[in-house]
Formats: C-alpha cells, sequence, structure tokens
C-alpha cells in the first residue's frame, strides 16, 4: 500500500478499544486479466465514516463486497472486530452486523415495501410476522418514509427507493443483534439523484451514524458533496492500490497528484483518461 503524506491518520474513535472493526490485509482480487485488487491494506476503527474514492474500475465496490463477504478475495486476510473471517458471509456469522446499501437500491420489484424491507427477517428469524412488521415500520420511520409498507417499489421515486434500501440495510432482529456494533456499507447512495434528493440521502446517512451507537459506515461515492458531506476520512483508490488517505478536510489542501486531478476533473495527471 502507498500512502504518500504524514498526514494520513485516523480520526479517533467514539467507541472504546483500539481493535479495527474492519481491517484488510494483502487483499488482492482478479477478474480476468484485470487486476482489479493488488494487495490492499485498510484499517477502520469502530464508529468511522470512511469514503472510498476513485475513477471506475478501480475497485472501490469490490472492497464493499469483500467486506459484506459477499465476495471471496485471491489472496489476503479480512478481520472484523479482531477476528478472521474464513469464507463467504454464509459460512460462519460475524460478530459484527453489516449491511449493504447497493447502488440501484436491489428491491425485489414483486414484494410489497414491508417484504423488501423484512425480508432477511422472514427467511432467517424466528420471529412473528406482526414483530417483523413492528421492525420494518420502525426502520422505515427512521428513513422518513412512514405509511408506505403496502406499496410496491415501482410506486417510488428514486430517493425513496434508496431510503427503503436504507431501512433493509439497518434492520435487525433484536434476539440476536444485541450489544452487536453495525456497519453499513453505501455503494454509490446518491448516484442519480439530483442535488436535493442527494442532500436528503447525505443527511439520512448521518442521521443514521449519529443515532445508531457505535455505528460504522463505509461509502463509495463519486459526488463531491457526498465526499464532504458524510465522511471523516478519504481514502483515494487508483490501479488497484491505496494512492493516498487522510482526513477529508485535507482534500482541498493536500499536494497528492491522484486527488488534486479527481477533485478537479482534469483529464492531465497520473489518472489516465480512457475514451
Amino acid at each position: 500500500m502507498s500512502v504518500p503524506e504524514t498526514n494520513a491518520i485516523v480520526p479517533e474513535s467514539p467507541c472504546d478499544g483500539d481493535i479495527p472493526i474492519v481491517e484488510l490485509k494483502g487483499i488482492s482480487k482478479r477478474f480476468g486479466s484485470n487486476q482489479v485488487l493488488d494487495n490492499v491494506d485498510l484499517r477502520v476503527t469502530p464508529g468511522e465514516a470512511v469514503a472510498l474514492i476513485g475513477p471506475s474500475g478501480t475497485g472501490k465496490s469490490t472492497i464493499l463486497r469483500i467486506i459484506a463477504g459477499l465476495l471471496a478475495a485471491d489472496q489476503g486476510d479480512i478481520f472484523i472486530a479482531g477476528e478472521q473471517r474464513h469464507g463467504l458471509i454464509e459460512d460462519a456469522q460475524d460478530p459484527v452486523n453489516i449491511g449493504m446499501v447497493f447502488q440501484q437500491a436491489a428491491l425485489f420489484d414483486s414484494l410489497t415495501v414491508q417484504e423488501n424491507v423484512g425480508f432477511s427477517l422472514y427467511q432467517n428469524s424466528d420471529l412473528s410476522s406482526g414483530e417483523i412488521g413492528q421492525l420494518t415500520r420502525q426502520a422505515l420511520e427512521m428513513v422518513g418514509l412512514p405509511n408506505i409498507c403496502d406499496r410496491y417499489p415501482a410506486e417510488l421515486s428514486g430517493g425513496m427507493r434508496k431510503r427503503v434500501s436504507f431501512a433493509r440495510a439497518v434492520i435487525t432482529n433484536p434476539r440476536e443483534a444485541q450489544d452487536k456494533p453495525t456497519v453499513l456499507l453505501y455503494d454509490e447512495p446518491t448516484a442519480g439523484l439530483d442535488p436535493i434528493a442527494s442532500t436528503v440521502i447525505e443527511d439520512l446517512i448521518r442521521n443514521i451514524h449519529g443515532n445508531r451507537g457505535c455505528s460504522t459506515y463505509l461509502i463509495v461515492t463519486h459526488q463531491d458533496s457526498t465526499i464532504r458531506r458524510t465522511a471523516d476520512r478519504v481514502v483515494m483508490l487508483h490501479q488497484g492500490n491505496v494512492q493516498w488517505m487522510g482526513p477529508v478536510e485535507d482534500i482541498d489542501h493536500t499536494p497528492n497528484p491522484y486527488v488534486r486531478q479527481f477533485f478537479s476533473a482534469a483529464t492531465d495527471g497520473p489518472i489516465r483518461v480512457t475514451h
């Protein structure tokens, strides 16, 4: 991993303990002849908000899927709250609740909003339908969408579908989730939204983060406002490597050429423009 600046620090964690909630060591991943990740190291502390940025195709979403346990790395180790994960998420239970919000919301068109939000509980818990319904309504109220349980995704705007996917990511089984911290993974949550809708989503991300105790999140985004309004720390990826990391307030001052080119949208620089 290349971190060319000494100011690449991790903000102080609001939670006790020095053990990273997520740690990647030497993670590599190749798809065919394309080396997407190349020996990447990353540590995320409890309560931290991290933005993963960089040009398209640099492995940002791949990192999220590896952390979520949906994709296996070719090489390297992943630790969740200090425990090494072996295999994928279905092979063993993590000591942390990990929820993922996909770029396209990924809702089931044939299911109601309630059935979408409570899907994992309907499939994998012994909770009654009434209990799941109550948890679903609470999750929807938290994202500002009360009274839409019986509606279908096709009846919702793009921003509303995003918020429903947030509710699905944060809902947990209270019989199993007590005292377990939560890691949320956001893959381009404001992509395709107008500026006002983006602001609503950005505020929601911060609100969820601030009201769920020791909640931690990683967010993949290209949008300048989303980076500045939702992140504490920024990690810049290019060609499968970490090229820079540092506090969000440093992005306007760092001389790092990758960061300078990315935020200025310049065509000249170390990031090669493909046509």
